[in-house]
C-alpha cells in the first residue's frame, strides 16, 4: 500500500514563523517578524530620503541665489541688453550715408531742381525737403511753384492737366508731355490716385505743383500697374484748366458733355 502511505516525517519541511540566519551556529536562530523588518527599511528609507531631499533643497537654494545675483550683475552692467533685440538704434552716419546714396541716384536720373530725397531703412522711410513745402494731415507733401487764377475744381467737374510721375529714385515713371496730349478727368469717381486729387482740388488754373504722395494715399500696386512696391511717389502738375459737365439723354443714349 505504498500509494497510499503517508509522507516520511524525515522528508516534510516544518514551517518556521521567521527566517532562520545562516550563521546560527555561531549565534543561534534570529527570528524577526516580516512587519518589523518592513518597518525599519521604511524608516531607514524616510530618513535617507529626508537627508537628500534636505540636501536637493539646500542645493536649489544655491542655485537660485546665484542666478539672481547674476541677474542683477548683468542688469547693472548692462542696462539695455533686454531691449536690444526689440529695438534698432539709428545710426546718424548710416543715416547720412543712405540720404547721400539717394541724392546720387537722383542725378544719375536728371531730376529736376530742389526735387526732395528719401531716406529708406526697411519700410522705414524719411522725407527731407526744404521748407517751401507743406505737409498735410493726412500725410501729402506738396509745394506750389505757380498758383494759378480761378476757381479750384469742385467733384463732377472735369479737369484738364499735365503731369511728370517720380519714384523715390528720380527715375521718371510716367508723363503726358511725353504722350503729346494732357489728361482730361472728372473729379469725384475715384478715377484718379486719393493723394493725386487730394492735391489738384485746392489748385487753380495755370497753377504748378508738386506733390508728394505716402504709400498709404498711393495707387494700388501689382503686374497691373507700373508701380511695383509701396513708396512715396512725386507729380508735377500743370492744371491747365477746369471745366463744368452736364449729363444729357437722347432717346435710349445717356452721356456727360464738359464744357
Amino acid at each position: 500500500m505504498l500509494l497510499t502511505s503517508s509522507t516520511p516525517s524525515f522528508m516534510s519541511k516544518p514551517s518556521l514563523p521567521c527566517r532562520t540566519l545562516s550563521t546560527r551556529t555561531m549565534l543561534g536562530t534570529f527570528c524577526t517578524p516580516k512587519k518589523q523588518i518592513m518597518r525599519c527599511c521604511s524608516i531607514h528609507n524616510l530618513k535617507d530620503e529626508s537627508t537628500q531631499n534636505g540636501y536637493i533643497s539646500y542645493s536649489d537654494e544655491n542655485v537660485r541665489r546665484r542666478l539672481l545675483l547674476f541677474v542683477s550683475v548683468t542688469t547693472a552692467l548692462f542696462p539695455t541688453l533686454s531691449s536690444s533685440g526689440k529695438t534698432k538704434s539709428t545710426n546718424p552716419y548710416d543715416e547720412k550715408r543712405l540720404l547721400e546714396q539717394n541724392k546720387r541716384i537722383q542725378r544719375e536720373n536728371n531730376v529736376p531742381e530742389e526735387f526732395p530725397s528719401f531716406v529708406r531703412e526697411g519700410f522705414q522711410v524719411k522725407v527731407v525737403a526744404s521748407e517751401n513745402y507743406i505737409k498735410c494731415d493726412s500725410g501729402l507733401i506738396y509745394r506750389d511753384f505757380e498758383v494759378g487764377k480761378g476757381d479750384c475744381p469742385k467733384d463732377g467737374q472735369q479737369v484738364t492737366f499735365h503731369y511728370v510721375g517720380y519714384n523715390e529714385s528720380g527715375r521718371r515713371i510716367d508723363s503726358t508731355y511725353i504722350q503729346g496730349a494732357p489728361a482730361k478727368i472728372r473729379l469725384g469717381n475715384n478715377a484718379l490716385v486719393p493723394g493725386f486729387e487730394e492735391g489738384i482740388k485746392d489748385m487753380r488754373p495755370g497753377g504748378k505743383r508738386r506733390i508728394i504722395i505716402p504709400p498709404e494715399l498711393g495707387p494700388p500696386v501689382g503686374p497691373s500697374t507700373f508701380f511695383s512696391s509701396k513708396q512715396f511717389e512725386v507729380f508735377d502738375v500743370e492744371l491747365l484748366g477746369v471745366q463744368n459737365c452736364e449729363r444729357r439723354t437722347i432717346a435710349f443714349y445717356s452721356d456727360v458733355v464738359c464744357n
